[in-house]
């Protein structure tokens, strides 16, 4: 089945007849969920129209049909636009290399002294400030091809153990890559990508075979960095308009917080020669900056 009959599915499964006023026909139903003849009934469409979209046997649909069905499957926004990029998907032949990042936008990485990243459109993470490097990891030690967000999210036991929340992170992940994957069907290295987590992390197979979605631009994550200690941070993903392929994520704390003034003795101590940067210990006056951040050190 494809990827739209696979979503479809899941999504009818996951609503009972209760739920949107309809009697439960027949005991015990066949089909976990709602019917294909029952979503058809919400949707105000027929069961044989409903049965060739799931199945992919409708080359267009209109969007009220598609408001129709997001209605009936109650939807949410993104998982709506999901579903539209599946139905007008056009699939990729061949791979393409990871765009390349102009120096204007390399320049606006070095001046910001917040830690952020440049993202292609496969989650690649494409450039990198100073700042990002000493909050996550230098991201020039990992090969350019294996230098997916989700990747080391997963992967990376450095990328992996910064955060706290690490469940809430990685489920995010892979709902962001299953509508990266959705804009650009059938490419290549993004199927190579799934197929190499699916294998190797349960909790990536579990949370694929879910097939959640999730457009989410910004929120607060909680980190654990072994300099600083425990971060609370704002992430924001910035559109680069520019390029419209590549998009921008930041983090920063509120002005005046114990985080903001963490990543402030973060920059300073990576700033530092590398062969001072082993403890706080070998370098005095940046524990005592943490010391004084949390006394409880």
């Amino acid at each position: 089945m494809s990827e739209l009959g696979e979503f479809l599915k899941a999504k009818r499964a996951a609503i009972s007849p209760a739920d949107v006023g309809l009697p439960a026909i027949g005991n015990p139903r066949r089909v976990k969920g709602l019917r294909r003849e029952e979503v058809a009934l919400l949707a105000s469409v027929s069961v044989d129209h409903y049965t060739r979209l799931e199945q992919g046997r409708v080359a267009a649909a209109s969007e009220n049909l598609l408001t129709g069905i997001a209605t009936a499957l109650r939807l949410s926004a993104a998982e709506h636009e999901y579903l539209r990029m599946l139905v007008q998907a056009r699939p990729v032949r061949g791979g393409h290399a990871a765009p390349e990042v102009s120096p204007p936008l390399r320049d606006l990485l070095d001046t910001l002294t917040a830690p952020a990243f440049v993202l292609g459109p496969r989650t690649d993470i494409l450039a990198w400030n100073a700042a990002a490097a000493a909050l996550f990891l230098d991201f020039g030690e990992i090969p350019a091809h294996q230098r997916a967000l989700v990747r080391l999210v997963f992967l990376e036991p450095r990328m992996r153990a910064v955060f706290r929340d690490w469940e809430a992170v990685a489920a995010e992940a892979v709902d962001r890559l299953r509508m990266a994957a959705a804009r650009t069907p059938g490419d290549p290295r993004l199927l190579s990508l799934v197929g190499e987590l699916s294998v190797l992390d349960a909790d990536f197979r579990r949370w694929w075979a879910g097939h959640g979605v999730r457009a989410v631009a910004g929120g607060r994550k909680r980190l654990r960095h072994p300099v600083v200690g425990d971060l609370e941070l704002d992430w924001q993903v910035l559109q680069v308009l520019s390029a419209s392929e590549k998009s921008l994520v930041t983090y920063t704390a509120p002005i005046g917080s114990p985080s903001h003034e963490a990543l402030r003795i973060l920059s300073s101590w990576a700033a530092r020669p590398p062969e001072t940067r082993t403890n706080t210990a070998a370098v005095p006056h940046i524990a005592e900056e943490i010391d004084s951040v949390d006394p409880s050190r």
